[in-house]
Protein backbone atom coordinates (compact mmCIF):
# COMPACT_ATOMS: atom_id res chain seq x y z
CA UNK A 1 0.00 0.00 0.00
CA UNK A 2 1.42 3.60 -0.82
CA UNK A 3 1.68 5.69 1.79
CA UNK A 4 -0.28 9.47 1.01
CA UNK A 5 1.40 11.84 0.35
CA UNK A 6 -1.39 14.78 0.72
CA UNK A 7 -2.09 13.79 4.14
CA UNK A 8 -0.60 15.70 7.15
CA UNK A 9 0.57 13.50 9.92
CA UNK A 10 -0.93 15.09 13.21
CA UNK A 11 -0.03 14.70 16.60
CA UNK A 12 -1.20 11.63 18.82
CA UNK A 13 -2.07 14.46 21.53
CA UNK A 14 -5.41 15.11 19.54
CA UNK A 15 -6.72 11.19 21.20
CA UNK A 16 -6.66 13.34 24.44
CA UNK A 17 -9.62 15.00 23.28
CA UNK A 18 -11.83 12.46 23.14
CA UNK A 19 -10.66 11.06 26.57
CA UNK A 20 -11.28 14.51 27.89
CA UNK A 21 -14.54 15.53 26.40
CA UNK A 22 -16.23 12.26 25.19
CA UNK A 23 -18.58 12.29 22.17
CA UNK A 24 -18.75 16.21 21.53
CA UNK A 25 -14.65 15.83 21.98
CA UNK A 26 -14.76 12.91 19.26
CA UNK A 27 -16.37 15.43 17.08
CA UNK A 28 -14.42 18.31 17.45
CA UNK A 29 -11.49 16.17 16.74
CA UNK A 30 -12.97 14.47 13.59
CA UNK A 31 -13.44 17.83 12.37
CA UNK A 32 -10.42 19.20 13.04
CA UNK A 33 -8.58 15.92 11.59
CA UNK A 34 -10.37 14.89 8.87
CA UNK A 35 -8.92 16.29 5.86
CA UNK A 36 -5.09 16.19 6.64
CA UNK A 37 -5.61 13.02 8.68
CA UNK A 38 -8.82 10.99 8.21
CA UNK A 39 -7.81 7.60 10.16
CA UNK A 40 -7.00 9.46 13.23
CA UNK A 41 -10.61 11.43 12.51
CA UNK A 42 -11.98 8.52 12.48
CA UNK A 43 -10.01 6.99 15.11
CA UNK A 44 -11.38 10.44 17.44
CA UNK A 45 -14.84 9.97 16.37
CA UNK A 46 -14.47 6.22 17.72
CA UNK A 47 -12.63 6.74 21.07
CA UNK A 48 -15.78 9.54 21.67
CA UNK A 49 -18.40 7.45 21.19
CA UNK A 50 -17.24 4.40 22.86
CA UNK A 51 -16.28 6.54 26.80
CA UNK A 52 -19.45 8.27 26.33
CA UNK A 53 -21.30 4.67 26.23
CA UNK A 54 -19.22 3.84 28.55
CA UNK A 55 -19.51 6.62 30.90
CA UNK A 56 -23.64 6.56 30.46
CA UNK A 57 -23.52 2.10 31.24
CA UNK A 58 -21.51 3.52 34.78
CA UNK A 59 -23.88 6.38 35.70
CA UNK A 60 -26.96 3.84 35.19
CA UNK A 61 -25.71 1.33 37.13
CA UNK A 62 -24.91 3.68 40.27
CA UNK A 63 -28.05 5.24 39.96
CA UNK A 64 -29.94 1.55 39.91
CA UNK A 65 -27.24 0.18 42.55
CA UNK A 66 -28.93 -0.52 45.82
CA UNK A 67 -26.76 0.35 49.13
CA UNK A 68 -26.85 -2.58 51.21
CA UNK A 69 -28.90 -1.74 54.79
CA UNK A 70 -30.69 1.37 53.09
CA UNK A 71 -34.77 1.49 52.19
CA UNK A 72 -35.66 3.22 49.70
CA UNK A 73 -38.90 2.42 49.51
CA UNK A 74 -40.29 4.88 51.94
Amino acid sequence: MEPNYNEKIRSRWWYLVPIIFGLVGGVIGYFALRKDDPKKAKNCLIIGGILTIINILASSSLVFYEAPGIDVMR
